[in-house]
């Protein structure tokens, strides 16, 4: 989806691509960025994060088609990739990507399911989305917000397919066609063990125990009788004496 939107850059040295200034440009209100693509050299720019964040929230996202000033230069661009401060939340950088409105390019779009499936009305299934976007192909002025696919008929049984969802001449699906993308399941039950079952399971699960131990009681239940009769023996022989 393209934008009226103007984004700013401002020059950024390429000594300026360190950590400390990087927390710099973040420290005056601003982020670092770096601009390439359209067969021209790549430059080291800032821009306001609040802008970026308006473009990345929008319903477009990050396939949002914007105009992007850099010196004196005016091109159309997108955001191709962008960086959190993991604890804040706050965008750290952001790439940057010119691009010609006359050139296909491929980008990931949002599958969108509508309506309430027959099989969780009226055979207590659930749906369940496997595929969540799907790569196109098209021009920058042709990208969709998201892709719609109405899943109101949907029953257990079937399966509904990237080759399911809207096609049209402007945009070429890059995604395997086969693909899943919904279907209905159904609820799976835990059974719990009743709690007699589960001593008997308990026990059976219990390791034996080892035969050396058995083999040592055994040799000194054997060994008790034996030391008796020495013993008894040699009070014998005493008395003999």
């Amino acid at each position: 989806m393209a934008t009226q939107e103007l984004v700013e850059t401002q020059p950024r040295p390429e000594e300026a691509r360190t950590k400390n200034a990087a927390r710099r440009v973040r420290a005056s209100g601003r982020i670092p960025a770096i601009v390439y693509g359209a067969k021209k050299d790549s430059v080291p720019v800032t821009v306001d994060p609040k802008q970026i964040g308006r473009i990345l929230h929008s319903d477009s996202g990050h396939n949002t088609v914007f105009d992007l000033k850099v010196g004196g230069e005016q091109t159309k661009a997108m955001i191709v990739d962008w960086q959190y401060e993991p604890i804040k939340g706050t965008l750290m950088h952001i790439d940057l990507k010119r691009i010609a409105m006359d050139q296909a390019l491929r980008v990931n779009v949002p599958v969108q399911l509508t309506g309430v499936p027959e099989g969780v009305k009226t055979q207590g299934g659930i749906l369940e989305q496997m595929l969540r976007e799907v790569e196109i192909e098209c021009l920058p002025g042709d990208i969709p917000d998201q892709i719609d696919l109405d899943v109101t008929a949907l029953v257990f049984g079937q399966v509904l397919r990237v080759s399911d969802l809207p096609h049209s001449g402007k945009i070429k699906f890059v995604t395997d066609e086969t693909q899943p993308v919904a279907h209905i399941t159904s609820v799976k039950e835990v059974v719990e063990a009743a709690p007699a079952e589960a001593g008997v399971e308990a026990a059976a699960a219990a390791p034996a125990e080892p035969e050396v131990i058995k083999k040592g009681k055994q040799e000194t239940e054997e060994a008790a009788p034996e030391a008796g009769a020495k013993a008894e023996g040699g009070k014998k022989a005493e008395g003999k004496k």
